[in-house]
C-alpha cells in the first residue's frame, strides 16, 4: 500500500533521480536531467495555480484546441512553461501535446537528443474556474528514428514503450508521481523551500480496495455489460464487497485516489458522440501515462477488451476506452464486457 515516509532524512526530488540513477552505470544523466525540468515545470504550474485568481489567469483563452475544447488562460501558461523549459537542452528529438494539432519540433539552431516528451499540460483544465484540482501528465520514451528532427514515427509508440512517466496534481497540496521503471514514488512541494520532498515511497496499490470512480451520469448511453459491471462494483451481481462512488471530473485526481486507496477508475466508450466510438480519453497524453504508472505500482490498465499497454498508436489524438486500478476489479470489467458487449 502507499506509505508515507517519516524520517529526518529528508530527500529532494533531485537527489532521489541522481539516486536511481547510479543504478545504471552506462546511464548518461539526460534523463535525469529531463525529470528535474519537468519538476520544475511543475513549480512554475503549481505557482500560477494557486493564485489563479489574483493572476489574471482566470477564464477561458477566447480559442478551442485540437479536440475542440475551450482553451483556458492556465492551459496556455502550462503549455508554454513545459516548451520552453524544453526546446533548447539537446535531449529532445521532438514534444507532442494534447494542445497542440501536430509535433513540436525542437527549433533550428538547437541540437536534438535521444527521448520524446509527449504530454497533457494541464489536465481538467474546465475545472480550473470551480477551484477544483488539476494537473499535469507527461510519458518519457526513447526516439526511434537515427538522428535529425523527430518524427511521427517517434511519437506513435505504445505504451508497452515507456520509459519514464508520471504526473503533477495541484491541489490542497502540489504533488508529483513519477516511475522509471523501478517503482512509484510521490514527491510533495513544500512552498516554504520550493523543493519536491519525498513523501510517498514505492507506492503500491491497497488491498481491499476502497473506490470505484466513474461518471455515473452517463450511464444511460452505457452496454449492458458496463450497466453490470457497475453494478458487481456496488455489491451486486453476486460481488462479495461494495465499493464507494467517487468521481472529481479531474482525470488526474481521480486516479491519483485510486492509485493511494485502492479501487478503479474508468471512462468507457459509449453512445453519446457516433463519431467518437474509441472513447474521450486520449491515448497518448492521458491513458498512456496515467496506465503506466498504474501498472508499476501493481495494478492493471486495458481498454475493456485486452491490456492497453499494447495498442499501437495511429493518430497523434487518438482516443480509447480505459479502465485502471487493481487488477481484479479491472480484469471482472473485461469479463463482463466480453459475456455481455459481443
Amino acid at each position: 500500500m502507499a506509505t508515507t515516509r517519516v524520517t529526518s532524512d529528508v530527500i529532494t526530488i533531485e537527489r532521489h533521480i541522481l539516486h536511481a540513477q547510479e543504478a545504471f552505470p552506462d546511464a548518461s544523466g539526460t534523463l535525469t536531467q529531463l525529470l528535474y525540468d519537468i519538476a520544475l515545470a511543475g513549480k512554475l504550474i503549481a505557482s500560477r495555480t494557486t493564485r489563479a485568481g489574483l493572476a489574471d489567469i482566470l477564464g477561458a483563452a477566447g480559442h478551442e484546441n485540437v479536440q475542440g475544447e475551450q482553451v483556458q488562460k492556465l492551459d496556455l501558461y502550462a503549455q508554454q512553461t513545459l516548451y520552453q523549459l524544453n526546446d533548447h537542452t539537446g535531449r529532445l528529438a521532438v514534444m507532442a501535446s494534447e494542445e497542440e494539432d501536430d509535433l513540436i519540433h525542437i527549433p533550428k539552431g538547437y541540437p536534438t537528443g535521444k527521448y520524446v516528451l509527449l504530454f497533457d499540460p494541464l489536465d481538467g483544465s474546465s475545472n480550473i474556474d470551480f477551484n477544483v484540482s488539476v494537473g499535469t501528465i507527461f510519458a518519457i520514451y526513447k526516439r526511434k528514428s537515427a538522428s535529425g528532427p523527430g518524427t511521427h514515427e517517434d511519437v506513435l509508440q505504445k505504451g508497452a514503450d515507456i520509459v519514464a512517466g508520471g504526473y503533477m496534481v495541484y491541489g490542497s497540496s502540489t504533488m508529483l508521481v513519477y516511475t522509471a521503471g523501478h517503482g512509484v514514488f510521490g514527491f510533495t512541494l513544500d512552498p516554504s523551500i520550493g523543493e519536491f520532498l519525498l513523501s510517498h515511497e514505492n507506492i503500491r496499490l491497497p488491498e481491499p480496495p476502497k473506490y470505484y470512480s466513474v461518471n455515473q451520469g452517463y450511464e444511460k448511453y452505457w452496454t449492458e455489460g458496463l450497466k453490470r459491471y457497475t453494478r458487481w462494483l456496488q455489491g451486486e451481481e453476486g460481488a462479495a464487497r461494495s465499493l464507494s462512488l467517487r468521481y472529481i471530473g479531474s482525470m488526474v485526481s481521480d486516479i491519483h485516489r485510486t492509485l493511494l486507496a485502492g479501487g478503479v477508475f474508468y471512462y468507457p466508450a459509449d453512445t453519446r458522440d457516433p463519431k467518437k466510438p474509441s472513447g474521450k480519453l486520449r491515448l497518448l497524453y492521458e491513458a498512456n501515462p496515467m496506465a503506466y504508472v498504474i501498472e508499476q505500482a501493481g495494478g492493471y490498465a486495458s481498454t475493456g477488451r485486452g491490456p492497453l499497454r499494447e495498442v499501437e498508436p495511429t493518430e497523434l489524438h487518438q482516443r480509447t476506452p480505459l479502465f485502471l486500478g487493481n487488477r481484479d476489479l479491472v480484469e471482472k470489467a473485461e469479463e463482463y464486457i466480453a459475456k455481455y458487449d459481443i
